[in-house]
């Protein structure tokens, strides 16, 4: 008589081939369509435009700052408009670049106190920009790298205006030029998407929150009733927080743009890695449980499906099925950058650099060197 497991053996690398053909089609039809890049819908123009002030925090950008606030001072906004650019402990020179650009009825230029305890750099000069910014209504929060259409403020004023809504964000386009740039930023764009569908962020009824930081425009009454910048200032990825604080009260609106852009190059993988591992185990609230179940996680749903074709059977089929909704879904993401659609078959090669980008961020915490940027380490202990 033939024992039980040898009469009927499990095919053990089915299970994996089943999950991951299983995940991918919830993402698809499950997740928000996420996967189908979202661009603004258009807005009629307010009756009234409010006075609107640019934060701009900057630290070393001497080589982005002047086609940045040169973007800014070219605002066709019919309102009120300054710029605030807060100085941050920089020394290459962008307070004198940016000086240059405009007289200080339009741009006003201060510098960041001393990093206080418990602040993150960033934040820290977001907040002396918001005690710079008077009484204007709206303040428009933008990186240093961001190189705005010219009727960006107007458009995303209008939004805040007509949906009545307290937050309005811009996934800029990010460079895509390098090769390490076709390889890896599309997908950090797909990944963010996934993590927090942007249907969902705008939808008034959902709890998911997220923005991105590159391009914030919020109500000031808004950062009153959260208690200010100060109510998130120790966080790394301080605009998912802003939004979390922020939708908690009132709606917020993310999209995604391809005329406003990110002058930033990344020409090789090592500093996109470096952007990965910056925040990422703080995305996971520095838990190793999460950590665990992001490589687990990762490993089946991009990783496994190329690798079980070469087991063979029913195993590779439903790994070529899985890999191949996998590259369908990354796609759309694909096209929007302007690249080949070869890259969407190469994204289980790109997810496990993330991965180990992920892992990197993990053990940075755990040498105590978490959230270094441009020479200021900003790390914290969970909460």
């Amino acid at each position: 008589m033939v024992p039980p497991d040898r009469e009927n053996p499990v095919n053990i690398p089915v299970v994996p081939g089943v999950v991951a053909l299983a995940i991918w089609l919830v993402l698809i039809f499950a997740r928000g369509l996420f996967w189908l890049p979202r661009l603004p819908p258009s807005a009629p123009e307010p009756q009234r435009w409010p006075a609107v002030v640019a934060v701009v925090p900057a630290r070393d950008e001497a080589a982005v700052i002047e086609r940045s606030i040169g973007s800014l001072l070219a605002q066709d906004y019919p309102g009120a408009f300054s710029i605030v650019l807060v100085d941050d402990h920089s020394g290459d020179g962008t307070a004198e670049i940016a000086r240059r650009l405009a007289g200080p009825d339009r741009l006003k230029i201060v510098a960041a106190p001393p990093l206080p305890h418990g602040w993150t750099g960033k934040l820290s000069a977001m907040n002396r920009g918001v005690e710079e910014a008077g009484e204007a209504e709206l303040i428009l929060f933008t990186d240093a790298d961001i190189a705005h259409h010219t009727t960006n403020l107007r458009e995303l004023a209008a939004h805040l205006d007509h949906e009545k809504r307290d937050l309005v964000s811009l996934m800029v386009r990010l460079n895509c030029d390098s090769a390490a740039e076709r390889l890896l930023i599309p997908a950090f764009v797909f990944f963010f998407a996934m993590l927090y569908p942007f249907a969902w962020v705008n939808d008034r009824h959902r709890r998911t929150a997220a923005a991105a930081g590159g391009c914030m425009l919020i109500r000031r009454s808004a950062l009153g009733r959260i208690g200010g910048i100060a109510a998130i200032k120790g966080e790394l990825i301080d605009d998912c927080a802003l939004a979390r604080a922020v939708k908690a009260g009132a709606a917020i609106r993310l999209d995604l743009t391809h005329d406003t852009a990110s002058t930033r190059p990344y020409p090789r993988i090592a500093d996109i890695w470096n952007m990965i591992a910056r925040s990422a185990y703080n995305q996971m609230r520095y838990s190793p449980a999460l950590l665990a179940g992001t490589i687990v996680g990762m490993t089946v749903t991009y990783i496994a499906p190329p690798l079980l074709l070469f087991v063979g059977g029913a195993a590779a089929w439903l790994g070529a099925a899985s890999w191949l909704l996998m590259s369908l879904a990354y796609m759309p993401m694909v096209r929007f950058y302007r690249q080949s659609p070869v890259w969407a078959a190469v994204l289980p090669l790109t997810a496990l650099i993330y991965l180990g980008a992920t892992i990197a961020s993990a053990w940075r915490h755990f040498r105590g060197v978490g959230g270094s940027w441009k020479g200021r380490v900003e790390w914290r202990s969970a909460r």
